[in-house]
Formats: structure tokens, C-alpha cells, sequence
């Protein structure tokens, strides 16, 4: 195939950057996304051009570090996939690609597809974790946890941390990775002594860092490579709400 790249590039956080067209010359169908940039950065890189930065490690969709909007959608054309696990067999030859970076004010752009994830770390860092002691490891199955409790948990848990909810969201809102990271630990029994004050500080710090607020539509769910459902949202909400009527502070104190 053949294909035209129009990709954003951008030297430096505080640099204006633009659209570049690049040519995609002979890209097998078979090629990931990846793997076909990394064949145009050697093509540029041979011509004198500085290639195109983007983020990758696992390359297996568990990482989430290879986010970029490819065509105005998060990670691409394909449902619940990252961009690494995108083919190129997904686009015909002769098309036009338009590759950009995630776009929010709490995802400072870094380089040309790289962005600054950092805000999402300090959400999990306000109370993403158990402080409490929760003991040594149990036998499997010695404490008792309702199967469909189990499940819940185990779908909130795979989120990546990727950022396409705040990608595709028009409000930039991270309500979903935040509803997310709280419930899969409120759906077991060592997160509930600190279930509430977690919504509390974790609600706390998304707001703190400038991502904005949840109107419900639902794009967030629909471009999570993870299918992680909005009713997370819903849960976090009666959650939050509990912690403010009961004078729960973000720190994890009352009043």
C-alpha cells in the first residue's frame, strides 16, 4: 500500500508545531501502526529529517504508552485495541492518515506524539493504593468474595492508564481512568476501610489537575481500548458524594 501521513510535529513543549505530509511508500497490510512509522523514521531519518517521536514500549496493548489520535479517534479506526495492536489492513491504499497526539491541558505535548501522562500518576498517587496493613497473602479462597464483586473488580483492573477517555472526551475528563482505579479496589473487602476517603482524594487530585468534569457522553467508553464501562463513573459518584456528606476530607481525615 501506499499512504499519505499528515503528522503532527512538535520539537519542544513550548515550540508551535504543525502538520508535516510525509509519503508511505510500500506498507504491507501485515505491518502494526508501529512498525509502519518505524519504516517512515528510517526513510526520513536517511533523508536528513529528525524521525517522528512517539511512545511505545509492550507493544502488546498492556502498557498504554503508545496513545496517540489517529484520524480524530484514540488509538484508531478499530474498537478495543491500542495503537500498537492496529494493522495497517485496517486502511486501504491511497489513504490519507492524520496522526496527532492526545489533545488536553493536562497532557502537555512533549515531542511531536509524545505527551506528558504524569497528572494520571498523581490521581493514583492521591489514593490509588491499600495504606491499611491487609495482612500477608492469604490462602486462595480464605476470604469470601461474592463472584460477581470478583468480576467487577477484575474488568475496573484493566485499565491501562492509557488516557484515550481523556483523549475523546470534549471536556478532557479523566473520570473514567479515575472511577476505574477506585473500584477495583472498592469491589474487595481490603479496600473498603478506606473506600471513601480514596474517592475523596482521588476526585480531589483529578480536579486539582486540571482535567475536567464528567457530562455523561459517553465517548469516554467507547474509545477505552479496555471496554471499561461508564457505570465506573456512577459508582465513584455515590462514593464521592457519600465522602462529602460524611465530612470525609481528601486526606483521608475528618473535619
Amino acid at each position: 500500500m501506499n499512504l499519505t501521513l499528515h503528522v503532527w510535529r512538535q520539537p519542544s513543549p513550548r515550540a508551535k508545531g504543525d502538520f508535516r505530509t510525509y509519503e508511505a511508500a510500500g506498507i504491507s497490510p501485515t505491518m502494526s501502526f508501529l512498525d509502519m512509522l518505524d519504516l517512515v523514521n528510517e526513510r526520513i531519518t536517511q533523508e536528513g529529517e529528525e524521525p517522528i517521536a512517539f511512545e511505545h514500549d509492550c507493544r502488546e496493548g498492556i502498557c498504554g504508552s503508545c496513545g496517540m489520535m489517529i484520524n480524530g479517534v484514540a488509538h484508531g479506526p478499530q474498537k478495543l485495541i491500542t495503537a500498537c495492536q492496529l494493522h495497517m489492513r485496517s486502511f486501504s491504499d491511497g489513504d490519507e492518515i492524520w496522526i496527532e497526539p492526545f489533545r488536553a491541558d493536562s497532557f502537555p505535548v512533549m515531542k511531536d506524539l509524545v505527551v506528558d501522562r504524569a497528572a494520571l500518576d498523581r490521581v493514583i498517587e492521591a489514593g490509588g493504593y491499600i495504606s491499611v496493613r491487609t495482612g500477608s497473602a492469604p490462602d486462595a479462597n480464605a476470604v469470601p468474595i461474592p463472584k460477581p464483586h470478583a468480576d467487577r473488580a477484575f474488568d475496573a483492573a484493566a485499565c491501562i492508564g492509557c488516557g484515550a477517555c481523556v483523549a475523546a472526551c470534549p471536556n478532557a475528563s479523566a473520570m473514567l481512568f479515575t472511577a476505574a482505579k477506585a473500584a477495583h479496589l472498592s469491589y474487595l473487602p481490603q479496600g473498603q476501610t478506606e473506600r471513601y476517603e480514596r474517592a475523596a482524594g482521588m476526585v480531589t487530585a483529578h480536579d486539582e489537575e486540571g482535567f475536567g468534569n464528567c457530562t455523561n457522553h459517553g465517548a469516554c467508553q467507547e474509545a477505552c481500548p479496555k471496554g471499561i464501562s461508564v457505570e465506573y463513573i456512577s459508582r465513584l459518584n455515590r462514593d464521592f458524594l457519600r465522602a462529602s456528606l460524611s465530612g470525609i476530607a481528601a486526606a483521608g481525615r475528618g473535619d
